[in-house]
């Protein structure tokens, strides 16, 4: 038997791979009620064949981590789709997303009683990452938690 391969839709998981660095700006929320400017700091990479994407992401702000969070994004060929499974230092339940490429724009988005979450990452231009989440309670009425600018450091 032979072992599948990954595809055109696996391949593009390369782009979210690297060192990213960057400046986040957090809007005020429940979470962080004044808001404020933090570094963001992900460290992806290809894992399982080329199937997935593992990442390892820190928040820093006055040279303190004040959030951390792990992700496993999987494309599921037959669905089209591509599907990040979220781990973070607050302990609630992983989240799940899922979402599509439009060209280098990743949007995915969760959603469920009291909390729907949209997110965006856009790779279009080289080297660079611009993301943006927003929230809402009635997947109605949105707000930004953050948006960030990053640099990719290093290729893996």
């Amino acid at each position: 038997m032979s072992m599948p391969k990954p595809g055109p839709g696996h391949e593009k998981l390369k782009t979210m791979t690297g060192v990213w660095v960057g400046e986040e700006n957090m809007y005020p929320s429940q979470w962080d009620p004044a808001g404020g400017m933090a570094t963001g700091r992900t460290n992806s990479r290809l894992a399982l064949g080329g199937f997935a994407v593992i990442g390892d992401y820190e928040q820093e702000r006055d040279g303190v981590i004040t959030f951390a969070g792990h992700s496993v994004t999987t494309f599921d060929p037959k669905e089209e789709l591509y599907t990040l499974y979220w781990f973070d230092s607050i302990g609630s339940p992983p989240e799940v997303f899922s979402g599509l490429f439009d060209g280098d724009v990743l949007r995915m988005s969760h959603g469920g009683p009291g909390m729907h979450v949209r997110m965006t990452s856009d790779y279009s231009e080289p080297g660079q990452l611009r993301s943006k989440m927003e929230m809402s309670t009635d997947g109605q009425d949105w707000k930004t938690l953050f948006d960030g600018h990053y640099q990719r450091n290093k290729e893996e």
